[in-house]
């Protein structure tokens, strides 16, 4: 023991590395040397000394300040008046644009992730915006996508042979090689039943705004780019017998039951 050398030690400080024999002995040594006992997460550890259980443990140091992190940004966007006021202004911005958008609750990822905007003096809508190829099984996310350019040219850096970056159009080859006729764009229709899932079929032609009027969005649009010609599950509203080609907003519920695994599509 280091603190009374008499008796054999049992314990080891994880603070200091202390040697102490008893619980008096340990809180002797905690008093002399200021002591707290708790053991140093960020402490120098030499490459030759470093083990699993060091991984581990800063695998678990950086979690907690993720998690931190997290915490405290939930905090200042909870009590930040301004905040509020400013989601507020962009939900009436979009009703004045005849499109319904709907925020999440703060911690959601999807309202984290938001970027979304409104420029007063352009009058225009700069949106967060998602594009998933699921015959390539790639998902893209762009920011600030002007509400006035057309679903065309927000496709073009991505599926034109020509245009498109090389990486990107070698991952998206499937679409790049086949007639942009065969392209379809949809988005899924919001607050349906689980088991009558259904997707509007867009205008590539036209604008984004034009797109989205008259639909609900939660927090920013997710486009699924498709080929005509391959299959997938998709049903768009009004291509199934079983129901007449109508809006079916109607059968929204109510935005609190959202849970975030019914708002993530998987292709």
């Amino acid at each position: 023991c280091e603190t009374c050398s008499q008796e054999e030690a049992k314990y080891r400080c994880p603070r200091c590395m202390k040697y102490s024999c008893s619980l008096l002995c340990v809180k002797k040594h905690k008093l002399a040397l200021s002591c707290n006992g708790v053991r140093d997460k960020t402490a120098f550890v030499s490459v030759n000394e470093f083990t699993d259980l060091n991984l581990l443990s800063d695998y678990r140091f950086l979690e907690d300040v993720g998690r931190a992190a997290d915490a405290a940004a939930r905090h200042l966007t909870v009590h930040n008046p301004t905040a509020k006021k400013l989601l507020y202004g962009l939900r009436n911005k979009a009703r004045k644009c005849d499109i319904d958008l709907r925020t999440l609750p703060v911690g959601f990822t999807k309202r984290r992730e938001n970027s979304t905007t409104f420029n007063c003096m352009e009058k225009k809508f700069y949106w967060h915006l998602k594009l998933i190829f699921p015959h390539s099984h790639a998902e893209y996310t762009l920011k600030g996508v002007p509400d006035d350019k057309t679903l065309a040219d927000i496709l073009k850096p991505y599926i034109d042979p020509v245009e498109s970056d090389p990486v990107v159009c070698q991952r998206l080859k499937i679409y790049t090689v086949s007639p942009q006729s065969d392209v379809q764009i949809l988005m899924k229709i919001e607050n349906r039943k689980q088991n009558s899932v259904r997707y509007y079929e867009l205008d590539a032609r036209r604008s984004l705004l034009d797109n989205l009027k008259g639909k609900v969005i939660i927090e920013y649009p997710t486009f699924f780019v498709v080929l005509k010609t391959l299959k997938n599950n998709m049903v768009i509203l009004g291509q199934d017998a079983s129901e007449p080609a109508e809006n079916s907003d109607s059968e929204s519920s109510s935005l609190s039951s959202v849970e975030e695994g019914e708002i993530r599509d998987s292709s």
